[in-house]
């Protein structure tokens, strides 16, 4: 049997494979091509508000099959990165329900108690309001390490974009004065490691497929992996253009990833 060109794909979700509730035209037939060539496929999404189990029920929903194990999340990478280097310690969770609930189901201790806090994790909150605002300034006065589920400025929606995790941690910068000390998500080391370890292939055999030029593409070139943009997502031509970080591949869409399987 002829091996694979690429053993495996990691595959961007939001702008990449659907926007919002809809699928981006094409998609479940490219991800069908890519396992059909050989390649295993990984979603892998910086998106921390929704649970493994959220991402792979709506792409079997949109005729994508996935089960929850073929997707991982700035969330589930988070709670992975808690749990080997601050198993311990209290955590004071900025983010929704979804994002608590990874973390309490791997055993991590979360407070609400700003002055007890030893890792503050900011992330995408949709209900993020002058009170966690203070309290995330308070919880600074402990020193704690600072981190970010992911460091994505918007998400992309039907329609246009909405705020993410850099509003959240921009917000708390300005008001405390102190930095963030780690990004886990992509395009963090982080996040490459828990992407090799799931796939379970060598990384300069794989794809990266994404609409976000600083964290898909950034991330798969710094991994040695071959970088595919799709312009379905967040990036238009004059970003790409004004791009330091080059992707190997541009496509409209992933529909079009049988260009980059046939070359």
């Amino acid at each position: 049997m002829t091996e694979p060109r690429f053993e495996g794909a990691l595959v961007d979700l939001d702008g990449t494979v659907y926007l919002g509730d809809g699928l981006i035209p094409g998609a479940d037939d490219a991800i069908s091509a890519l396992r059909d060539a050989g390649t295993a496929v990984l979603f892998l999404s910086n998106k921390a508000i929704d649970r493994r189990s959220v991402f792979s029920t709506k792409l079997n929903d949109l005729g994508v099959q996935a089960d929850e194990s073929a997707v991982i999340n700035s969330a589930s990478i988070s709670a992975t990165y808690l749990s080997n280097h601050h198993p311990d310690d209290a955590i004071f969770v900025i983010g929704e329900p979804p994002l608590s609930e990874e973390l309490t189901e791997r055993g991590l201790r979360l407070t609400e108690e700003p002055t007890e806090t030893d890792v503050l994790l900011a992330s995408m909150d949709r209900t993020f309001d002058y009170q966690t605002l203070t309290d995330a300034l308070h919880a600074m006065d402990e020193a704690p390490a600072f981190l970010a589920t992911n460091p994505d400025r918007t998400c992309p929606i039907q329609g246009g974009e909405i705020p993410d995790s850099a509003a959240i941690v921009g917000a708390i910068e300005g008001a405390t004065g102190e930095t963030l000390d780690r990004v886990l998500g992509k395009p963090s080391q982080t996040a490459v490691d828990a992407a090799a370890a799931a796939l379970g292939v060598p990384l300069d055999r794989c794809l990266m497929i994404g609409d976000r030029i600083e964290t898909d593409i950034r991330m798969g070139n710094r991994a040695g992996m071959t970088t595919v943009l799709v312009m379905s997502g967040v990036t238009d031509q004059e970003t790409l253009e004004a791009a330091e970080d080059r992707p190997d591949y541009v496509l409209e869409s992933i529909a079009d990833v049988d260009q980059v399987l046939e070359t």
